[in-house]
């Protein structure tokens, strides 16, 4: 896990720097805390890689919800419950690193993201991309996104087809009209390949960029979007676009200065990255729900038709009023959060439940442990939309749902995948009843993000 610092990179900011990461303390320091090494060199990475829920389970019945595990290139420390959650995601003593934790994942093709910053830089690169996401540039992904997926939609009606391909294809375009200004069409299709590349390559085996490999390829989609992106900065600078890549372009820090090239290059590359199988998975989640419950098909539909026409979309000042759309969306989160686990690295010595885990240790917080436990969600494997009703929420630890994390590194486009999914439901349950055949139940991939591994059949029957 350490190899990126030693990759010559074939372009200077190719090759972030890495110098100042704290060093995997010696593995032997963790010895006190009960766990389990695995495999020699693999450790348990292929035991969670097959059945993450399942493993963290078993984990925590024999060890507790401290445990060490040896997964992923070295040993490190898991911490689950909500407690675990608020200590490393609040982090109020800024005890841990979100950029040491990702990086050894991230950093190769994604380096000097938002979630690959610490405290003050984070807070103020954070403070300046916050300008894309305010309410008026808002009004305007909305109009974007409604008339995108009006349009997908219609393709898929009375169709049946695996799902979650679909839903990535048009999440691409979508970010190519909402995120990037562009059209539909061949420019389009270029930058979604060389984004693909790289995010397969982020989550592949080999971590060098040898040809014929994914990293080699990542790395070639890598230097397209960096050399489309720069060389496009001045002129969105000076445009008056109301995409999400102009309106960065445009912002200013706390001095009046505007971001460099290269943050710009950076700052959108992540972004695209978080946004687009985030909202995949999620998406995906929710109409395999609502397919398996139609009652709450129809619950939504009347929710949402009181609120716009079938068909018509939703615009921004209307998404407030779709509120039990909201929950259901919250419940399939909760269900299969897109993001599993969240990593990090203490920066400092620190203790939790009874343990005293030394600096340099890599650590684990769960979602998706955190959001099956049955004493802060009963009968967790029900979907339930109430849940997050405000009578029934009140007084649930505020760290027992995180699929959005939590604290400084709280996703800053939660509320662009809460419009998102509005808009994309809004059009689909107004006008479609979602069905799969009977006694149909697919097996899903969790790690790294999850996925149904058939893509999810389903039938978009017209109303």
């Amino acid at each position: 896990m350490n190899a990126p610092a030693k990759i010559q990179w074939p372009a200077d900011r190719f090759g972030p720097e890495t110098q100042h990461w704290l060093p995997r303390n010696a593995g032997s320091t963790l010895d006190h805390i009960p766990g389990e090494d695995g495999l020699p060199i693999l450790g348990n990475t292929l035991d969670q890689l097959r059945d993450y829920p399942g493993f963290a389970r078993r984990m925590v019945e024999k060890y507790g919800r401290v445990y060490r595990n040896n997964s992923f290139g070295g040993r490190n420390v898991a911490l689950y419950g909500p407690e675990a959650n608020e200590l490393v995601m609040f982090d109020r003593d800024k005890i841990f690193s979100s950029e040491q934790g990702w990086g050894p994942v991230l950093n190769l093709l994604f380096p000097r993201g938002l979630m690959l910053m610490d405290f003050e830089k984070h807070r103020a690169d954070r403070k300046t991309l916050s300008v894309a996401f305010k309410p008026e540039p808002m009004r305007h992904y909305a109009d974007a996104l409604n008339e995108g997926i009006g349009k997908r939609i219609a393709d898929w009606s009375g169709r049946t087809f695996p799902f979650y391909p679909a839903i990535k294809e048009l999440t691409l375009d979508l970010a190519a009209t909402s995120f990037l200004g562009i059209p539909w069409g061949p420019e389009a299709d270029k930058v979604n390949k060389a984004f693909v590349d790289m995010v397969q390559a982020s989550i592949g085996i080999v971590r060098v960029p040898l040809p014929f490999t994914a990293m080699g390829r990542g790395v070639k989609g890598r230097a397209y979007l960096v050399e489309y992106f720069g060389r496009m900065v001045p002129e969105r600078r000076e445009g008056s676009g109301e995409d999400i890549f102009s309106q960065i372009c445009r912002a200013r820090d706390d001095n009046g200065d505007h971001l460099s090239v290269g943050a710009i290059v950076d700052h959108m590359n992540f972004l695209m990255m978080a946004a687009h199988d985030t909202i995949t998975s999620s998406i995906t989640t929710l109409v395999w729900q609502l397919a398996k419950n139609p009652d709450w098909q129809d619950r939504l539909r009347e929710e949402m038709l009181a609120v716009a026409p079938a068909g018509e979309g939703v615009g921004h000042n209307s998404l407030g009023e779709l509120e039990m759309t909201e929950w259901a969306f919250k419940e399939a989160l909760r269900l299969v959060p897109p993001v599993p686990s969240f990593p990090r690295r203490a920066l400092k010595d620190f203790e939790f439940g009874g343990y005293r885990i030394p600096a340099g240790t890599s650590v684990g917080v769960s979602p998706a442990f955190t959001h099956m436990m049955a004493e802060h969600w009963p009968d967790p494997e029900r979907f339930d939309p109430m849940r997050f009703s405000p009578e029934v929420a009140r007084g649930r630890h505020k760290y027992a749902w995180v699929p959005f994390g939590g604290g400084a590194h709280m996703c800053l486009g939660l509320h662009f995948a809460y419009m998102q999914a509005k808009i994309f439901f809004h059009h689909v349950v107004t006008t479609h009843r979602i069905v799969v055949a009977d006694g149909y139940d697919p097996e899903w991939q969790i790690l790294p993000i999850p996925r149904p591994k058939d893509g999810l059949i389903v039938t978009f029957q017209p109303l």
